[in-house]
């Protein structure tokens, strides 16, 4: 059992163009900041060893709103810079779930308290858009930790590397004696792939202008199924526009269920104000459409985040589909409030902290919940660690897999390292290429130059 303590610390910004604009909710990506983040951790008087950590600084996930759009992402990148801080004064040694999990609980909300008493009234900080600056830091602690151990991290969260068990993180006796690794898949090598249907997404016939930015890219959904050999779609409906939210599932059902898709799963991004409002819409597509229930995997975030805080039971709603929260499953005690007022499950992602991800998902499945891996269009060292998480936490279901078709050309580097990332396949992503110590990036024989650190802890 070893215990590593941070070092050093990088922070790195990657800007990335989107090929093709990615409708979603109220706004459109057309471009996206990642950080990067290289942590150093010493392990006893052995070290250093490096580990890397990465994760799209998403302002329209994170943060949606009437703030400017570069206002926001400012915030974020300055945000980042002060997590880099933070972490740079943390004088403690551990596993790194011990030392996320303190970061997130101890430091976290006084950091972002203290940055928001800085910024207008109109431009505070979500929590979610803190704890995605906080994710690259988290995930390259844990990659770090697993090259200190010389073996892949997902090999290091039972009892062998931990000597704290789930019950001093998840305040219940009865995960007494349970770590991570009782509630994570091993073993999975390819993965199914969802694909994402945004809202101006053409479905099928001739290119349009707006296609040429993508160009090299399929340019409608028809022609996506046919060359991936998808069987599993994701449809961003509006939540606000009853008869285009109607229309929409429609047209997505009739291009590609023809096609092979069998299965179906809609994403509101939060944006509904009545659970009627998807009752409404579930019954009438269904009743058009008999063999769209049959498909129906999970209704993703469907409301605004008021009706969760109002105690607003989605029972109803949840018994078309299961009925699974993402935006406002920040972390397990949340869907602890959520599981008794009708949600089903829950959707974990590399992008609210490797660390949540892990003692969300030990709680949801303890309790018999659904567990989901979505994507934050993921690129580059941040598709890996997703694609890592997806194999281990829901293998069987898949996991939603979209930078290959809003921007490709951005992992060309680590796509010469491992192809199956960045491409799918029969409709499923390949992991046979991951291997080694950490997330297995074999960061060392991708051909990556980065610019100068933004931020460094020396």
């Amino acid at each position: 059992m070893i215990a590593i303590r941070p070092s050093r610390l990088a922070l790195y910004f990657i800007d990335v163009r989107a090929q093709v604009p990615f409708r979603f909710g109220k706004e459109t990506l057309e471009r996206v900041t990642c950080a990067r983040v290289m942590c150093e951790v010493e392990e006893a008087s052995r070290g250093p060893f490096r580990g890397w950590g990465e994760s799209p600084l998403s302002a329209p996930w994170a943060w949606p709103g009437d703030v400017p759009l570069p206002d926001r992402e400012e915030a974020l990148r300055q945000f980042c810079c002060e997590v880099l801080e933070a972490w740079s004064a943390v004088d403690a040694g551990g596993h790194p779930l011990a030392l996320g999990h303190a970061f997130l609980r101890e430091t976290l909300p006084g950091l972002l308290g203290s940055f928001n008493v800085r910024q207008s009234r109109d431009s505070q900080l979500p929590y979610l858009a803190a704890l995605m600056c906080c994710a690259p830091f988290d995930i390259a602690l844990h990659d770090a930790y697993g090259h200190a151990a010389g073996r892949p991290v997902y090999d290091c969260y039972s009892s062998s590397d931990m000597s704290d068990d789930l019950a001093a993180y998840l305040e219940a006796a009865d995960f007494k004696g349970r770590y991570p690794s009782d509630f994570l898949s091993y073993g999975a090598s390819r993965i199914p792939a969802w694909h994402a249907v945004g809202g101006l997404d053409a479905l099928s016939g001739e290119a349009t202008a707006s296609d040429e930015a993508g160009k090299g890219l399929p340019a409608t959904l028809e022609e996506w199924i046919r060359k991936d050999r998808l069987s599993r779609l994701k449809i961003k409906l509006s939540g606000t526009d009853f008869e285009w939210d109607y229309e929409r599932v429609m047209n997505v059902v009739d291009v590609s269920m023809p096609r092979g898709v069998t299965k179906l799963g809609v994403d509101f991004n939060g944006t509904v104000t009545d659970p009627q409002y998807v009752i409404n819409l579930l019954g009438r597509v269904c009743r058009d459409r008999p063999d769209v229930l049959d498909a129906l995997c999970y209704l993703e975030e469907p409301f605004a985040p008021e009706l969760l805080e109002r105690g607003t039971d989605v029972s109803a709603v949840a018994k078309w589909a299961p009925c699974v929260l993402d935006e406002s499953a920040h972390d397990w005690r949340v869907m602890e409030k959520a599981s008794t007022l009708g949600y089903s499950g829950v959707v974990v992602k590399t992008c609210k902290t490797q660390t949540e991800a892990l003692l969300t998902l030990s709680w949801a499945k303890h309790h018999g919940l659904e567990v989901l891996t979505q994507d934050l269009t993921n690129p580059m060292l941040a598709q890996i660690a997703h694609a890592q998480l997806g194999a281990h936490a829901s293998p069987g279901f898949g996991l939603e897999t979209n930078s290959m078709q809003f921007y490709p050309d951005a992992s060309a580097d680590e796509a010469r390292v491992h192809p199956g990332l960045y491409q799918r396949v029969g409709g499923c992503l390949d992991l046979r290429t991951i291997r080694g110590p950490g997330f297995g990036y074999r960061i060392h024989e991708i051909d990556r130059q980065l610019s100068e650190p933004a931020r460094t802890s020396w």
